[in-house]
């Protein structure tokens, strides 16, 4: 494996992500953690994505064959370990001096999947020489905001191309930024060192005229499929109407996002549209899902919803300013062993044989036909 990070020890006392989190916190400095933590107006929907997931409940099948039990899934042609990937995060420098470098690796030594954001703080080049070369890892992806001229747009996609990224994901839900509070409390600000690395420096930020006039529209996403020979996954869908739109258009996947309740605070829990957005979907293409997702129980929940893979943000985060690239990748494995754990406690040996009535809510309860998943 390329590049070069710093070695850092877990306590053993760090068994969960939440504990992750408490130490992250601990170590952070007030600007970094109020980056992190903060979330758009009264943070109804990043509170929302949590609660969803929470009320949902597992309704699990005793004395089903476990043999050979395997958390493996297909994903855009490829058979990944795990359905577990990283989603893209901005400045991760911010966290830790290796940034995206480190969790780059850390995925990579997970078999996860891993998705560099546009505001990586450490190349696009840097990062794909890092890890292309390990056989072991999972889809590397690179995400995409639009530029205010396409020809730097096309220059990003261009790099993510020759640097040997599979995929772009195209992140639709925040044309300009959310309101978020406690960012705007703490004075955030990028510190000295932590730029923007796949871009230019700027010449100043840009009005909200300025943003409005050229937020990326249906027209760019049809310009960015003819433009890329990668598949294209449209990150940031809530509405069903736009899920089959994008789909009719040729975008390779679908990400139910709403940004971690950061831009649009009101939006639905993305575990609440899952559901609509996978019947829009049709299975003509997958359907991937973030936003509060904490345990592996949470993971399931999604895949029996729909999903066929999830993604974490700011779980991430946490590993990284825990312990580096060791938190990351400790996240990970915490995720996917946790995901084991609940498949064998819900009768399942493989993620194929999932059922949709596996995770209902409320006081919902499987509903006839029954299905015998011993046969």
């Amino acid at each position: 494996m390329g590049g070069h990070v710093k070695a850092q020890a877990l306590p053993p006392e760090v068994v969960s992500l939440d504990d992750h989190r408490t130490r992250a916190l601990a170590r952070l400095d007030p600007n970094a953690a109020a980056y992190l933590g903060s979330a758009a107006g009264d943070g109804h929907t990043a509170d929302a994505n949590r609660a969803a997931w929470d009320g949902l409940r597992l309704w699990p099948r005793v004395l089903q064959p476990l043999a050979g039990l395997h958390t493996q899934v297909e994903l855009l042609g490829r058979r990944l370990a795990h359905p577990v990937l990283l989603a893209p995060l901005a400045y991760q420098r911010l966290f830790d001096d290796d940034g995206e470098l480190a969790s780059a690796i850390a995925a990579a030594a997970q078999g996860a999947g891993f998705a560099l954001s546009t505001l990586s703080s450490v190349s696009l080049e840097t990062v794909a020489a890092a890890v292309c070369g390990d056989a072991g890892r999972g889809p590397l992806w690179f995400q995409l905001y639009f530029q205010r001229d396409r020809g730097r747009t096309l220059d990003l996609v261009q790099r993510a191309e020759a640097a040997g990224y599979e995929a772009l994901v195209f992140t639709v839900d925040a044309p300009v930024n959310g309101v978020r509070d406690g960012e705007r409390r703490a004075g955030f600000r990028l510190p000295p060192g932590v730029i923007a690395a796949n871009l230019p420096a700027a010449a100043g930020p840009a009005s909200l005229a300025e943003l409005l006039a050229t937020a990326p529209g249906w027209a760019d996403l049809d310009w960015l499929l003819g433009a890329t020979r990668l598949p294209v996954l449209v990150k940031g869908v809530l509405h069903p109407a736009d899920a089959r739109a994008a789909v009719a258009a040729g975008a390779a996947g679908l990400i139910v996002s709403n940004h971690g309740g950061r831009t649009l605070d009101g939006a639905p829990a993305t575990a609440s549209a899952l559901p609509a957005i996978v019947a829009a979907a049709g299975g003509a293409v997958p359907v991937l899902v973030d936003g509060g997702i904490r345990r592996g129980t949470d993971v399931l929940k999604a895949l029996a919803l729909g999903a066929r893979a999830v993604l974490i943000g700011r779980p991430l985060v946490w590993g990284l300013a825990s312990a580096g690239a060791m938190g990351v990748a400790h996240v990970i494995r915490l995720l996917r062993d946790e995901l084991e754990a609940a498949m064998a406690l819900c009768g399942l040996a493989s993620l194929a044989s999932l059922s949709r009535d596996l995770a209902l809510s409320g006081h919902a309860v499987p509903q006839p036909p029954w299905r015998h998943q011993g046969n």
